[in-house]
C-alpha cells in the first residue's frame, strides 16, 4: 500500500467502504471483489480489504471498539505495542509528572495514543511516509489530535529538549525477520541508550531476551508479561537505577528488587511444581518467588520450583505432581492410556522433543486430562505428570 493508497481510504467513499468490510469473511475476498469493483475503483477496493483484514488482526491487541477505528500497516500492526501494555507504561510515566513525550521511533502511534489518553502532549516522530499517514490517522480517529503532532523524521535529528521524558522503540526486526543483536536495532541500542541519558525521564522497548549484562548500570529493567506471555523488555531512566522488576499484566502484579537473590538449591520432586511467569524468568527472579514459596529447583539448569506445600503466588503457576519419570515414549504412553487421558497437555523446558511430537507419538485417547513436562530433574530426562492446582486465596498484589 502506498501513500496515496492510503490517503484513498480516508476519502468519504473510502472510509464508507472500509466500515462495510467490518465482518467480511476474508475466505470469501475473491467473489467480494469481484463485486466492489463494479462499483469502486480497483486500488481502493485492494486497500480496503488489506486494511479490513488488518483490523481483523488488530482486536487482539487494540480491542474491538479502537481496532475497528484505527488503521495498520502489515508490519506496523504486528510491531505495535498490545494496548495493555502501552496503557501501563503511560501509566508509569504519567505517575512521574511526565506532561510531554517525545515518542521516537512512533509505528502506527499505539504508544502516542495511550499517552494522549492521559493527557500527555506527544511528538510521534517516524521516517516512513506511509507509517506516519496512518499514525496521524489514528491520533484522528481517536479523537486525540490535539495532543499529538505526527512528525516524519529520521528519530537521531530530532530535538527532544523540550520534552519531559523520551520514549524509544527501536525497529527490530530488519529484511530477514527479527533482528538480536541490539546493535542491529533501527536506530542502535547504544544510540537510544546515549539519547535517554539527555532526558529527565526516558523508556527504551528492547526485546525481552536482552542479556542482563547488557543493561546500563544507570537504567531499571523491566519485563512485561500480558495474560502470561512476555511482550518486552523496557530499560527506564530517571527511576531506579540497577531495579529489576517483573511486571505482570493484568494487575499489574510487580516483583521488584535491587538485589537479586542468588540461585536457589535443587532438590527432590515434590508434590507441587510452580511453572514461573516468563517475565519472572526473563527477569531472574526466579529465585525470589522460590522464597516466597519455601521452593527448590528440580535442577539447577531449570527454571521449574517444586515445593512440598501449596501456597498462593500471582507470579506462578501451580501443578499437583502424581508421577515422576525417566523420560520414555512407551512408559508414557501406557500410563496414559491406562488412566484415559485423552486430553494431553504438554510443557516443555529442557528438552529437544516438540509438543505436537509427543501427542504423535503418544495419540492420547480417552475421557480425562492430564499435564506432563519434559524437562530435566537432577541432570536426567524426565517426565512430569500431574493436572492444574486448585487456586488458594492470593495474596494482595505487591
Amino acid at each position: 500500500m502506498t501513500p496515496e493508497d492510503f490517503a484513498a481510504l480516508l476519502t468519504p467513499e473510502g472510509t464508507a467502504l472500509l466500515d462495510s468490510l467490518r465482518d467480511h469473511d476474508p475466505g470469501q475476498e475473491l467473489t467480494l471483489a469481484t463485486r466492489l469493483r463494479r462499483e469502486h475503483p480497483a486500488g481502493l477496493v485492494s486497500a480496503a480489504l488489506g486494511q479490513a483484514r488488518l483490523r481483523q488482526r488488530a482486536v487482539a491487541k487494540f480491542g474491538e471498539e479502537d481496532a475497528f477505528r484505527m488503521f495498520f500497516t502489515p508490519g506496523g500492526g504486528e510491531m505495535a505495542t498490545r494496548a495493555s501494555v502501552a496503557s501501563y507504561r503511560a501509566g508509569r510515566l504519567a505517575a512521574l509528572g511526565v506532561r510531554a513525550v517525545a515518542d521516537l521511533c512512533c509505528g502506527i502511534g499505539g504508544d502516542a495514543l495511550a499517552l494522549a489518553r492521559l493527557g500527555i502532549r506527544v511528538l510521534a516522530v517516524d521516517r516512513d511516509p506511509l507509517t506516519v499517514a496512518v499514525a496521524r490517522a489514528n491520533a484522528g480517529a481517536l479523537g486525540l489530535a490535539d495532543l499529538i503532532e505526527v512528525r516524519e523524521a529520521d528519530v537521531t535529528d530530532v530535538d527532544v529538549s523540550a520534552y519531559d521524558a523520551v520514549f524509544i522503540d527501536p525497529a527490530r526486526r530488519g529484511g530477514r525477520g527479527r533482528v538480536f543483536d541490539p546493535e542491529s536495532y533501527s536506530p542502535p541500542l547504544s544510540w537510544a541508550v546515549e539519547t535517554a541519558r539527555t532526558a529527565t525521564h526516558a523508556a527504551v522497548k528492547i526485546a525481552p531476551g536482552i542479556p542482563h549484562e547488557a543493561v546500563p548500570a544507570e537504567a531499571e529493567a523491566e519485563w512485561i508479561s500480558d495474560g502470561g506471555d512476555v511482550k518486552e523488555a523496557v530499560l527506564w531512566f530517571g527511576t531506579a537505577p540497577g531495579t529489576i522488576r517483573a511486571t505482570l499484566l493484568p494487575g499489574p502484579r510487580r516483583l521488584v528488587t535491587a538485589a537479586p537473590l542468588p540461585d536457589p538449591a535443587a532438590g527432590p520432586v515434590g508434590r507441587w511444581l510452580y511453572e514461573p511467569d516468563g517475565a519472572v524468568i526473563r527477569a531472574h527472579l526466579v529465585a525470589e518467588v522460590a522464597e516466597q514459596l519455601d521452593g527448590r529447583l528440580i535442577d539447577p539448569t531449570i527454571a521449574y520450583i517444586t515445593a512440598d506445600e501449596l501456597r498462593a503466588t500471582p507470579y506462578a503457576t501451580a501443578y499437583e505432581i502424581t508421577d515422576v519419570l525417566p523420560f520414555g515414549l512407551k512408559k508414557l504412553k501406557a500410563l496414559l492410556r491406562e488412566r484415559g487421558v485423552g486430553v494431553l497437555t504438554v510443557k516443555k523446558r529442557g528438552s529437544a522433543i516438540e509438543p505436537e511430537e509427543l501427542r504423535r507419538k503418544v495419540k492420547p485417547q480417552g475421557p480425562n486430562s492430564a499435564t506432563v513436562f519434559l524437562t530435566r530433574v537432577a541432570g536426567a530426562p524426565s517426565m512430569l505428570i500431574g493436572s492444574p492446582a486448585p487456586v488458594p486465596a492470593a495474596r494482595p498484589p505487591r
